[in-house]
C-alpha cells in the first residue's frame, strides 16, 4: 500500500484570468502542477482534489452552481479520484479529507495549489498538525498581490514568505522538477 498522497488544492477556474480572483502566475502554477499530478498518477500515490465553495449562492467569489468554482481542465480529476469541496482555507476543516488519509494508510503528504498565502498554507500546517509528513511543491502553487496598511506585497514576495515559513519549520519545499525526480 502506498502511504502518500498528492492534496491539489483549489486549482479552479475562479483563479485564472476569465475568474473574478485571477492569481499572478496561475497558468504556469497549474502547468506545473499537471505535471506533479501525472507523476503522482505514475508513481501510485492517492490524488486528491480540493475543490473550494461558498455555502451561499449569493457570494462573490466560488459562487455555487458556476463555472468559477469548477476545477481547471489543466488539473482535472480522472475517474476514481476523490473530490473534496470544502468552505474554509484548512481542506481539513468540516471535510472528510484526514479520515481519507487515514482509511487509505497515508503518512506524507505533498500540497500544491492555491493560494499560496491562504488555502496551501492552511492545508499544510493543519496536515503537520494532524502528524503528517508534508511537501509542498512551491512552483504548483500560485497567489496574488496583497496589501496590507497602505503597503502593496507583490505576489512574488507573498508566496516566497509563505513558502520560507513552511520551509521553516512545517516541511520540505521543493519545486517541480525535483518532486517528480523523487
Amino acid at each position: 500500500m502506498n502511504k502518500q498522497a498528492l492534496i491539489v488544492v483549489d486549482i479552479q477556474n475562479e483563479y485564472f484570468p476569465q475568474g473574478e480572483l485571477a492569481l499572478v502566475g496561475i497558468n504556469e502554477a497549474a502547468d506545473n502542477a499537471a505535471l506533479v499530478i501525472a507523476s503522482a498518477r505514475q508513481k501510485g500515490h492517492t490524488v486528491i482534489h480540493i475543490r473550494h465553495e461558498m455555502p451561499s449562492t449569493d457570494a462573490p467569489i466560488f459562487t455555487p452552481n458556476t463555472d468559477g468554482v469548477e476545477i481547471n481542465e489543466k488539473v482535472k480529476p480522472i475517474e476514481g479520484e476523490t473530490v473534496i469541496t470544502k468552505h474554509y482555507s484548512n481542506s481539513f476543516r468540516e471535510t472528510a479529507l484526514k479520515e481519507l488519509l487515514d482509511k487509505e494508510g497515508i503518512k506524507e503528504v505533498t500540497v500544491i495549489g492555491a493560494m499560496s498565502h491562504m488555502c496551501v498554507d492552511a492545508t499544510v500546517r493543519a496536515a503537520v498538525d494532524f502528524g503528517y509528513t508534508t511537501t509542498t511543491v512551491h512552483d504548483a502553487c500560485a497567489t496574488l498581490d496583497l496589501e496590507f496598511n497602505g503597503t502593496t506585497v507583490p505576489a512574488a514576495q507573498a508566496h516566497a514568505t509563505i513558502m520560507a515559513a513552511i520551509e521553516f519549520l512545517y516541511g520540505e519545499v521543493v519545486d517541480t522538477q525535483t518532486w517528480i525526480a523523487l
